[in-house]
């Protein structure tokens, strides 16, 4: 599209990507799948094995038009200028890691990261001899600045944090990471529009597009989107290295989903502040853990970085509760699933307490918590739902 930023979001993600006609005026681009690439010669195989990181194809596991297509939809998403496309959000986490972390390197991550991104810092990068500090993700830029060693050269972000939905101060972050010559790394998935992360500094951004870009909880895909050619040519070169690759027909679902991606946001972001509300005004939560709300810490800052919110966010009961308690409240939902991942249609309920670990003192959360994804039900439904729910507590 010509001028595309000219216009709102929901044109922008209805033209991205199409082939529009220059493939026989069809809307949508086709799956194309295969492994062996041939040359009309010799001559043309070895120029374009120089070529192999600028989508020129000497391989499938160099990607194909399929795959083009969603990594221009994603730069056209998230602001970058290129895109590699993985098989799963872990993918996603892990790629970049390896890209820029070497033994006797030094990481730090937020205390708040998503878990299994923390596994793979205390046991991969651990037994590469990288070492990784999980840092208050609350910490302002003095304190990020002090955390710096001379070794350190990632500095890992994911905001709002993993299940407690901390907010961090990514500008700032940026700036005493860049000061010390330290890429910036974030998972983008919770702000994946609403959050523009080459606007605040950031060098490396990660998305599970299994979420909203997916849509329909029936695909694993991940992205990791760059700004510079410097930075595509070092995860591009380690994508390949490792031999990662994606389906292009998850691909192609993940393109027929970005369609209507703008809509379910915006359906499934005011509907989530409604329950959230209502779940803030229940005599059994103590908490609502969600950064659209003046209740939360770093409302603030969401306010001044993010241009919207979605649909995921936390809750803690009261105190007196016991885990006991809060699985009673879940089992009773009808409405809401119990299951991980999230960005789907449905709605779900995960307890949480119990698989979140801290080891940067963050770790007190008051009660018993659990996380909440509002999906594409009536709102009304739901908060009927949710009020019976608590009702087993009393």
């Amino acid at each position: 599209m010509t001028d595309s930023h000219d216009h709102a979001f929901s044109t922008r993600m209805s033209h991205a990507g199409r082939a529009g006609v220059r493939i026989h005026g069809f809307v949508n681009p086709g799956v194309h799948r295969g492994s062996t690439v041939l040359f009309p010669t010799a001559e043309a195989r070895r120029d374009g094995a120089a070529k192999r990181y600028e989508q020129y194809m000497t391989y499938g596991t160099q990607g194909g038009p399929t795959h083009y297509a969603l990594e221009d939809v994603i730069c056209e998403i998230e602001g970058g200028t290129r895109c590699t496309i993985v098989g799963t959000g872990l993918a996603a986490v892990t790629l970049p890691l390896m890209a820029y972390l070497k033994s006797g390197d030094h990481c730090l991550m937020p205390d708040s990261v998503y878990g299994p991104g923390r596994n793979v810092a205390n046991t991969l990068l651990k037994g590469w001899g990288i070492e990784t500090t999980f840092y208050d993700p609350c910490v302002d830029e003095a304190g990020m600045a002090a955390l710096i060693r001379d070794n350190t050269k990632v500095v890992y972000t994911e905001s709002p944090g993993s299940h407690t939905f901390e907010i961090q101060d990514i500008p700032a972050i940026a700036r005493a990471a860049h000061a010390r010559g330290c890429k910036v790394l974030m998972d983008n998935t919770w702000g994946i529009h609403t959050f523009q992360p080459f606007q605040h500094g950031v060098d490396v951004s990660i998305q599970a597009l299994t979420k909203y870009v997916g849509g329909h909880s029936d695909i694993l895909l991940g992205s990791v989107t760059v700004n510079s050619e410097e930075d595509h040519l070092i995860v591009r070169a380690a994508a390949s290295t490792i031999g990662h690759y994606a389906s292009p027909d998850d691909v192609w679902l993940a393109l027929r989903g970005v369609r209507t991606m703008a809509v379910r946001l915006k359906t499934q972001e005011a509907a989530s502040i409604e329950v959230a509300k209502w779940l803030e005004a229940q005599p059994q939560v103590a908490k609502v853990m969600h950064p659209a709300l003046p209740s939360h810490p770093q409302h603030a800052l969401f306010q001044r970085d993010f241009n919207g919110g979605c649909s995921l966010f936390g809750v803690v009961l009261d105190a007196k509760y016991s885990q006991e308690d809060m699985f009673r409240f879940i089992n009773a939902l009808k409405l809401y699933g119990i299951g991980a991942s999230w960005g789907g249609y449905e709605s779900l309920a995960l307890p949480t307490t119990g698989f979140i670990t801290r080891t940067a003192g963050t770790g007190d959360f008051g009660g018993q918590m659990l996380r909440i994804h509002i999906g594409l039900e009536d709102v009304k439904d739901l908060i009927a739902d949710l009020q019976q729910g608590l009702k087993q507590l009393g």
